[in-house]
């Protein structure tokens, strides 16, 4: 695959204590890190704050010390605190063109969640570093999304923007490629990773699916 420049990052993790399913959390994103994952975004929907911005601190003393940017997800006061490299907001978040506004993220990774076709004109779309195609298959780990995009959505949305594209969304090493091949730079995963018994193992073997 071609590494989009402005965001090469091929494989994209996300994870959180409850989809690790009982293992440590900081194990398994180091594990995840040296199988090849590219960047990890912590996603605690159910935490408070403090415990969020704990564990957030605690998962960026390992990823900055492997050089791998950390993303928040929806949480700006936990992104500052822990210095990550980003965040990503949905619909429901704040938004980019408001995160912009503020002096810690003028020059942070700040990631947008396509839900509707009509998205990719708007100005959020438009002040984001990347675009998540979310989700290309429906999961369990996010229930309240609108769009079930498909590869075919993958390629629909590819051939609209220029944008750097992020597939998520029930990906793992059976469809991985087909969506990569349909023109997402990168493949986000949880459970695919998270879930497996060796991480480190899942890692490299989609690293080595999806760069073709």
């Amino acid at each position: 695959m071609k590494l989009h420049s402005q965001f090469p990052y091929p494989l994209y993790l996300v994870i959180s204590e409850e989809a690790c399913k009982g293992k440590d959390m900081l194990k398994v994103a180091e594990q995840a890190i040296r199988g090849g994952v590219d960047v990890i975004q912590l996603r605690e929907k159910k935490l408070p704050e403090y415990l969020f911005l704990e564990r957030a601190k605690r998962l960026r003393e390992i990823t900055e010390k492997h050089g791998v940017p950390l993303i928040i997800n929806d949480n700006p006061k936990v992104a500052s605190k822990a210095s990550a490299a980003g965040i990503h907001v949905g619909n429901k978040d704040v938004s980019p063109t408001s995160l912009r506004q503020e002096a810690f993220f003028k020059e942070r990774i700040i990631g947008y969640s396509i839900e509707y076709l009509a998205q990719l004109d708007n100005e959020q779309a438009a002040m984001s570093d990347y675009l998540a195609i979310s989700p290309v298959f429906k999961t369990d780990t996010k229930k309240d999304t609108v769009t079930e995009w498909g590869v075919e959505g993958v390629a629909r949305i590819r051939g609209l923007t220029q944008k750097p594209l992020v597939a998520i969304g029930n990906l793992d090493m059976k469809n991985a490629k087909t969506v990569i091949e349909a023109g997402a730079d990168s493949i986000a995963v949880v459970s695919a990773i998270c879930g497996a018994n060796d991480p480190e193992k899942a890692a490299y073997e989609l690293k080595n699916t999806i760069i073709i």
